[in-house]
Formats: C-alpha cells, sequence, structure tokens
C-alpha cells in the first residue's frame, strides 16, 4: 500500500482526524484525539507504527522480521513499525490498522465509543 491508500482507509473511519503534531513528515490519525497510527512520508519504503495486542505483536514481528519491528520511538510493548513492502499484502495492512484503530477505540471511556 502507499501513503494515499493508507491515508484513505485510515480517514474514512468513524471519528479519524489527521495531523501532523511532531514535524512536516510525520502524519498522525487519530480516533477522538488518541493515536492510532503514524506514518512518516519521508522514508522509502514507507512505514507506518500501529498499535498491537503485545502477544500478538511479538509474534507478527518473529514471522515477518523483515517488515515488522518494535515500534520505532514508540512504547516497544504496545507498538509495531510495519514497512509497507511485498511481504505484506494490502489486506493484511488494513488488518494491522483496523486492529490498532479498536484498540485505541476500545479504551475510549464509553461516553466517548457512544458519541460515535
Amino acid at each position: 500500500m502507499n501513503a494515499e491508500e493508507i491515508r484513505a482507509y485510515c480517514i474514512n473511519k468513524k471519528g479519524v482526524t489527521e495531523s501532523f503534531p511532531f514535524d512536516n513528515n510525520t502524519l498522525v490519525f487519530k480516533v477522538l484525539d488518541k493515536m492510532f497510527l503514524l506514518m512518516s512520508l519521508e522514508k522509502n519504503p514507507l512505514s507506518i507504527n500501529v498499535k498491537c495486542d503485545p502477544e500478538i505483536a511479538i509474534q507478527l514481528r518473529e514471522t515477518y522480521p523483515e517488515s515488522i519491528s518494535p515500534g520505532y520511538h514508540m512504547n516497544k510493548m504496545h507498538w509495531n513499525t510495519v514497512i509497507s513492502n511485498q511481504e505484506l499484502s494490502a489486506s493484511l495492512i488494513k488488518r494491522f490498522i483496523d486492529e490498532s484503530y479498536q484498540l485505541v477505540f476500545k479504551s475510549l471511556p464509553k461516553s466517548k465509543q457512544l458519541s460515535l
């Protein structure tokens, strides 16, 4: 997937906003003001950081060592850096995005969840 495809996929989710809070090269997607995806626009190949269940994160890193690593500049237990390359299909990357979104959404107070 390229940056435009990832952006389009993320921005179509409920309650999602995008911004550049850190610099002009790191696009951040939030669900109700909580980050669920960061995307570096300057790296080639493209990489994203997504939230992940800690046990699954380790399994993914072992299964895809060339494409998935502990989250760059993030809590290594809860975030993975995913490189968009030939090893990972678009559907797999979308699954990672969906899981990250759901983890963050579920962590929101019930009142905010219901507002969506």
